[in-house]
């Protein structure tokens, strides 16, 4: 494994791993590139491993009750040095026992990074004990001074890689897990892939080129998506670049895609969706746009063409997502995978077909 970029760290999911308001949790848990992740505090799953819990697959990573535990627990090699906030609740509002809890890891001279839309910097508590323990505090929200942003200038039209956006029919869908799954897929085959982040946790799992989509000035996302496109393009001349989606172009919240489809010029569109979805996340009462509209709506908008169907297989049963993915392509006529559940493969194949 690779030297993280900044060190051991211990993630804070209380009450939300394995659902979907630990989403950051989850990402951080399947991969980082920033951290080593060393625990995952949530009382409900102490004492299992975290990638078992997830997907079923035993991964290392112990799950405790809270940081005590945690710290008495872990081996001296081991011993973090970042408490990370693997919340992702509606609004990305601090539950109030996340901020005792960011107190109390600050009390225990560990750094903090939250990438919540409740700044930490902004508490006189969180910040005493920050600035009495000598600790950072990073808030990855907040929005960058403006003359750091950049506007659409149209050079990525000089991009001359494969562009794949990573869309979704929902927010919380696995749009950022299933883009990872791709880059690493492409890098898997001897191929150069780069993923592009657009939120917070994707910068959490150590995405070089980035930005916050839901942190930035209206003015300057265009922007600020051809910026990364355009350097991961030129800094590191890949074959693939995947750009993570956002939201989804009809969640009544959460509306996203629209920006990565006009500043980013994707050459394709592949999109995620989960089967067994009905409503869309955390709003009960508003119904998931059929796929098929869903499907239309993408290729109106950007003139490209959705090539395949990722499934999210929430509340299947194993032996459920063969069929969904057959029922998917017979509606859609399009390929359907599950690259959580069988790999990457047959996705890896189906997007190097593309290539320039």
């Amino acid at each position: 494994m690779k030297k993280p970029i900044d060190g051991n760290a211990i993630v804070y999911a209380d009450n939300a791993f394995n659902t979907p308001n630990g989403k950051t949790a989850h990402g951080l848990v399947r991969f980082t590139e920033r951290y080593k992740v060393v625990g995952v505090i949530d009382r409900k799953y102490a004492g299992q491993d975290a990638g078992m819990v997830l997907d079923g697959k035993a991964n290392g990573i112990p799950v405790f009750s809270d940081l005590s535990i945690a710290l008495n627990k872990l081996q001296e090699e081991e011993k973090p040095e970042f408490f990370v906030i693997g919340l992702a609740p509606d609004g990305g509002r601090l539950p109030g026992d996340a901020r005792n809890a960011i107190i109390d890891a600050l009390e225990h001279e560990l750094h903090v990074d939250s990438g919540l839309h409740d700044f930490l910097y902004k508490d006189p508590r969180i910040m005493d004990a920050a600035a009495r323990h000598l600790c950072n505090v990073r808030d990855i929200r907040r929005t960058p001074e403006r003359e750091d942003l950049h506007f659409f200038t149209g050079k990525i039209e000089e991009v001359d890689c494969l562009k794949i956006a990573l869309l979704g029919t929902d927010s919380a869908i696995g749009k950022r897990t299933t883009a990872w799954i791709l880059v690493h897929g492409f890098r898997d085959a001897g191929l150069k892939s780069e993923m592009v982040g657009t939120g917070q946790t994707a910068w959490m799992q150590g995405a070089r080129y980035s930005m916050i989509m839901d942190s930035c000035i209206n003015d300057f996302v265009s922007g600020e998506i051809e910026h990364a496109v355009y350097e991961a393009w030129k800094n590191e001349s890949p074959d693939l670049i995947v750009i993570e989606g956002q939201g989804s172009l009809m969640n009544p919240a959460y509306p996203g895609g629209f920006e990565i489809l006009a500043a980013g010029r994707p050459d394709y569109v592949i999109l995620q969706h989960a089967p067994k979805r009905e409503e869309y996340d955390g709003f009960p009462g508003y119904r998931i746009h059929p796929l098929p509209e869903q499907i239309r709506a993408i290729e109106v908008i950007s003139g490209k063409k959705v090539i395949a169907i990722t499934v999210n297989h929430e509340e299947m049963k194993k032996e459920e997502i063969l069929p969904a993915c057959t029922a998917i392509t017979a509606e859609t006529g399009l390929p359907a995978f599950d690259v959580l559940a069988f790999g990457a493969e047959p996705m890896v194949d189906l997007v190097r077909s593309y290539l320039k």
